[in-house]
């Protein structure tokens, strides 16, 4: 099993290229299935969770082809000859349940194992499920697989309030309903920038979408829907991994294609704790103010407020503020299984349920640390990067399901960082 070792004191200066949106990439490859016209989408990312999506696209008929070295993804969904998404790829990761909303919309049934993915709470698919059935969707959930049929004539518009907000149930009833006969609205809908990018696109396939970015949206069903060609938007949970990073060790980044609005509640944090975020006709460009960086409180909350997927990277950066600061996890239960690696290299953190006290030390040191979600991962090597000595990440193959060539990215900056092979 790989490791990544990293050599920590290096100042970072350079610039390092964002990637598009794992989770947007894996919202939009499942809306192949909603057309049997091909669906294009470039600036894809490289990771093991697209080639996972793909995998299981394939299991289902579609045609998935990868270009310009990875970062083009040509799919068809012309001759779907299976409606049964399998518990040996789905249980792998979690956003596999969004095919469950095209191929029901566009067939009529569909089987669909009950996901996997990172161990960071129970993170139940009810929600989706409901709101599909507020389109008329007959659903049974037996030996672990949800057995769904339409209506006959199809799924129906209908009104689908979300008791709290949810990304992936507002992105399978978004789908889904592209397709319904009649009106859906879905209240207290996700208002992300992975939902604006899917609804984005569905309209490039012909679908009547208003209200994208806020908490309504409005769908009016069409017969069928075309093909279409859609850049994947930028990967705002990378840029702000990467905006951290000079944060940690001094000098200046530039992420090269971030954008400030993806990430303003957490640039607002940022400079809350010192740290400058320039908007640059390329990018944005990060910097410290001082040697140390101030302790801020910090609340993750959904879309826009401060994102629960920087949350480990922030506490790892608050381990070294000058004072101390206090995290509440609100989207999560489970969510700060990084903290006992971090004391491992010297953090002084105290976890009680979804609150963690950090009170900064003066420098944390390098130690054998061991990856357990893919933040986590991350959050560890930006850790390291500030750290005294010697840190072995063990475990890393949860980083590359959301993080592509990171070693490459942070060394071109200077980081002595290295990925050693396991056995």
């Amino acid at each position: 099993m790989d490791s990544i070792v990293i050599q920590g004191g290096a100042e970072l200066n350079g610039e390092i290229p964002i990637a598009g949106a794992k989770n947007a990439c894996l919202t939009l490859m499942p809306a192949t299935l909603l057309s049997d016209e091909p669906l294009t989408l470039t600036n894809a990312p490289r990771l093991s969770d697209i080639k996972t999506m793909t995998e299981l696209l394939q299991s289902l008929g579609a045609e998935v082809t990868r270009m310009q070295g990875g970062q083009v993804l040509a799919m068809s969904s012309h001759d779907l000859n299976n409606h049964t998404a399998d518990y040996d790829i789905v249980r792998k990761m979690r956003a596999s349940i969004l095919v469950l909303g095209p191929m029901l919309a566009r067939d009529g049934h569909a089987v669909v194992s009950l996901p996997g993915g990172c161990a960071i709470g129970a993170r139940p698919v009810d929600l989706h499920l409901k709101a599909l059935e507020a389109m008329g969707a007959e659903l049974d959930l037996r030996d672990g697989y949800v057995h769904a049929k339409a209506p006959l004539g199809g799924l129906r518009g209908g009104t689908f309030e979300f008791p709290f907000v949810s990304v992936g149930a507002t992105e399978n009833a978004l789908m889904a309903a592209t397709l319904a006969k009649g009106t859906t609205v879905l209240k207290n809908a996700a208002r992300e920038p992975e939902i604006v990018d899917l609804a984005q696109c569905l309209r490039k396939m012909g679908a009547q979408i208003e209200g994208e970015g806020t908490s309504t949206l409005t769908i009016q069903g069409v017969d069928r829907l075309h093909g279409a060609t859609h850049p994947v938007v930028t990967d705002r949970i990378e840029l702000g991994t990467y905006m951290l990073a000079p944060a940690f060790t001094g000098g200046t980044i530039e992420c090269l294609g971030g954008r400030l609005d993806l990430v303003a509640a957490f640039a607002e944090k940022l400079d809350e704790a010192g740290i400058n975020v320039e908007e640059t006709a390329r990018g944005l460009k990060v910097s410290r103010r001082a040697d140390r960086v101030r302790a801020v409180n910090v609340v993750t909350e959904p879309f826009p407020g401060f994102p629960t997927d920087l949350q480990a990277q922030m506490m790892a950066l608050l381990c070294t503020a000058d004072g101390t600061s206090v995290l509440e996890e609100t989207i999560f239960e489970n969510r700060f299984m990084h903290a006992p690696e971090l004391i491992r290299m010297g953090a002084k953190i105290d976890v009680h349920g979804g609150h963690a006290t950090v009170t900064g030390v003066d420098r944390l040191k390098g130690a054998p640390v061991m990856a357990t979600d893919l933040r986590a991962s991350v959050s560890l090597i930006l850790a390291a990067l500030a750290a005294e000595g010697e840190t072995v990440v063990s475990r890393v193959y949860h980083l590359d399901r959301g993080y592509e060539h990171v070693e490459e990215k942070l060394s071109a900056c200077g980081a002595r960082i290295e990925r050693v092979k396991g056995g």
